[in-house]
């Protein structure tokens, strides 16, 4: 869910191309943030690189399928590139699941949203009891849901005396600071952030073929904003956006406290010579949340896995510019899904190289557009899959 600015308050004091695909990433080499990436603290698997020779298998059983060449359009690429990506000639994407992580933020309590921290507490528990639109996409589309306690404000939701075993715990801590005041958390919680991400790409992940990446946090747009105007060098109104639709008064606060929290981190456009840009796990220490950070470490270990994931809004976005910044080689498995209503969103995806596959005009977030792009993915593998050929139809051409 995406926050939403109503009632502002008072300002605080001081390879080759490794996808046929237009809409699939199309640099292979690592962003210019990737210059981020150097963190002696952090431990990463290796990312296999782009397999041509299984993209060169997918691409000839295109041409055999019975259709006319390319009437399938951009499905014919799409099944290519995964081909390359998964090192598979004929890839079935099989058990697909969309992770939702949660986590507060003490941004918050600058008026950046309308609703109250509760709320994320809440929408935990109704993700768990299959209540929301992701819930109900997921099933549509033949998805599992995951559903992460990322740093959620209070307990541990299995200890308050409510609790539910369909909420894995891989809290970092009880929400983090506030932004707009100095960093969000300690280098170390941002390394376990991602961590817990890698590692849950590692176990409770290892099964799935695709991964879609989703999340729930009061106030992780204003994060997102942050996030994305340190790691692209973009001007702080340019990606701040009005949440779920305040007007323009708000909107002004809200990015005057994005701009306060580049200032107070020294984050601030121009403000750092490049060699002394911190690394991206000092981004995300500074203006991060760690739902953020553990959406990152699922991109990095499902990439290392050859297990593409899916970006879904602005936040899901944030966590794929960071996990970009601490590892060039992972873009290409980021795969795009729709066009997010947040401005910050479109500098994201200009920024991957990403080409999203529709625009529904969603700006709820939990992961429900990237969700929905597990569906076209899937027929795209599918068809790629179980289409006959001319010679097994009997058709001569």
């Amino acid at each position: 869910m995406t926050d939403d600015d109503r009632t502002p308050s008072p300002d605080p004091s001081p390879s080759p191309d490794p996808s046929p695909s237009s809409h699939l990433s199309s640099s292979p080499d690592p962003s210019p943030s990737s210059d981020l990436s150097s963190s002696s603290d952090l431990s990463l698997s290796s990312i296999p690189p782009f397999d041509d020779d299984a993209a060169d298998t997918a691409r000839d059983r295109q041409s055999e399928l019975t259709k006319p060449p390319g009437s399938l359009g951009q499905l014919e690429d799409v099944a290519v590139a995964i081909a390359g990506l998964t090192g598979d000639p004929r890839p079935t994407l099989a058990d697909p699941t969309v992770v939702v992580a949660a986590a507060d933020h003490g941004v918050v309590d600058r008026g950046v949203s309308a609703y109250p921290q509760a709320v994320t507490r809440a929408m935990l528990r109704n993700f768990a009891a299959g209540g929301a639109a992701v819930s109900a996409i997921a099933d549509i589309v033949g998805a599992d849901v995951l559903v992460v306690d990322a740093g959620v404000d209070g307990p541990p939701i299995g200890t308050d005396g409510r609790g539910t075993t369909a909420v894995v715990d891989e809290r970092i801590g009880a929400g983090t600071a506030d932004i707009s005041r100095g960093p969000a958390m300690s280098r170390a919680d941002a390394v376990a952030s991602l961590e817990a991400g890698v590692r849950t790409a590692r176990t409770r992940l290892a099964d799935a073929g695709l991964v879609a990446l989703g999340e729930m946090g009061i106030g992780n747009t204003t994060v997102a904003a942050a996030l994305t105007a340190a790691l692209t060098g973009a001007d702080p109104d340019r990606v701040t956006g009005p949440g779920t639709g305040v007007d323009e008064a708000t909107r002004a606060h809200k990015v005057r406290v994005v701009e306060r929290a580049l200032e107070r981190n020294g984050l601030e456009r121009n403000g750092l010579d490049d060699s002394e840009d911190p690394d991206a796990v000092e981004v995300l220490r500074r203006v991060g949340g760690y739902e953020v950070g553990f959406l990152a470490g699922v991109a990095l270990g499902c990439a290392a896995d050859r297990t593409p994931v899916v970006v879904d809004g602005v936040v899901s976005g944030a966590a794929a510019l960071v996990a970009d910044a601490v590892a060039g080689d992972v873009r290409p498995y980021l795969l795009p899904s729709h066009v997010g209503n947040e401005p910050g969103h479109a500098v994201q995806l200009d920024a991957l190289s990403l080409d999203p596959l529709f625009d529904h005009g969603l700006r709820l977030g939990e992961g429900s557009g990237a969700a929905l792009a597990l569906a076209t993915y899937r027929a795209a593998c599918r068809t790629h899959d179980r289409m006959a050929t001319f010679a097994e139809a009997g058709i001569e051409r």
